[in-house]
């Protein structure tokens, strides 16, 4: 092993050592115990939502660029839920996407394995609804309205929802329960009286749910925001009315940066506490936590965090480190 001692004291540092309450280790050096490069270097596994998969497979592939970084990270897209129950928990991975916030059953199954979860937000999603460019009779659908297209015992038709609209069946794509996407949509859309409907195409990849959508005129479903921005030309995004008097609002990144779009959720990472003591990784979310508030997460589609939450994160990152 060699090691190596970091004397530079920048103004994040400076920042992050005021944040913590002005403590004296970082007007000092930081010490580091870091693998010989012909080692091998290190790992950081990376698992969770498909909607912060975006986010966490640019941030690993940046931070992987310069030729003296010495560190693997993968990144998987498994679903918040499904990260959290595979893998984060078993202590099988380092760190965990999540388009919802953690669990208080998912922290107890993380402690069985001793493992503590530490949240970070990374940014902002515009949850989109989309329906095929040639629904032009979609101009804007309430809560209420989406809440019985994709309860259990839901409507079926078009002209259930509303009597003008086509006589032709609702034909639903959308995210598996593993998915925090649809735990999300379930729990704000929904709502707490109803079970979302286990009468759609179920699937982790929303890729698919973009292709089913475009291949059926009667088609609709919902992912995060980033997915419509690559593919907006495939499908039409749908205004939503939340009821509380703003009327319809459509699903851009502007809306959702003002708070005016009523679908916009918060975005985090989970990282492993213990994890935290291993150079690698503390390296990676150091990294991780900075981009978060670059355009690197508005390249990917998503509203970045405010310099406020970035030296948060970024304090709150030196203080759980073991």
């Amino acid at each position: 092993m060699a090691r190596e001692t970091t004397c530079t004291v920048s103004r994040r540092e400076f920042l992050l050592g005021a944040g913590a309450g002005g403590a004296v280790a970082l007007s000092g050096c930081v010490e580091n115990v870091r693998s010989d490069p012909d080692s091998g270097g290190g790992q950081v596994i990376v698992k969770g939502s498909s909607t912060v998969y975006l986010i966490s497979d640019l941030m690993a592939q940046e931070f992987m660029a310069p030729d003296d970084v010495n560190i693997n990270v993968t990144v998987d897209s498994t679903g918040t839920g499904g990260g959290f129950k595979n893998f984060f928990c078993k202590d099988d991975s380092d760190v965990n996407g999540a388009s919802r916030p953690i669990t208080d059953e998912e922290r107890t199954s993380c402690g069985e394995s001793n493992v503590e979860p530490v949240e970070f937000q990374v940014g902002r999603d515009a949850l989109t609804v989309a329906v095929n460019n040639e629904a032009e009779w979609v101009d804007c659908l309430t809560y209420e309205e989406l809440s019985r297209i994709w309860r259990d015992e839901r409507v079926e038709r078009w002209s259930d929802v509303r009597e003008e609209w086509p006589d032709e069946p609702i034909k639903l794509f959308g995210p598996a329960p593993t998915s925090g996407t649809y735990d999300w949509f379930n729990n704000n859309v929904i709502g707490e009286d109803y079970d979302h409907t286990s009468e759609h195409e179920q699937t982790e990849k929303d890729n698919i749910i973009i292709q089913g959508i475009e291949n059926d005129p009667y088609a609709m479903g919902y992912f995060g925001y980033a997915y419509y921005s690559e593919n907006r030309d495939r499908v039409k995004a749908v205004p939503v009315d939340d009821g509380s008097g703003k009327g319809c609002v459509e699903p851009t990144l502007e809306n959702a940066q003002a708070g005016s779009y009523p679908m916009t959720r918060p975005l985090f990472i989970y990282v492993n506490r213990q994890s935290l003591a291993r150079d690698p990784v503390f390296e990676f979310i150091s990294f991780y936590l900075e981009e978060a508030a670059t355009g690197l997460v508005s390249e990917v589609g998503y509203v970045p965090v405010d310099e406020a939450t970035r030296d948060d994160n970024l304090a709150k990152l030196m203080l759980e480190r073991p």
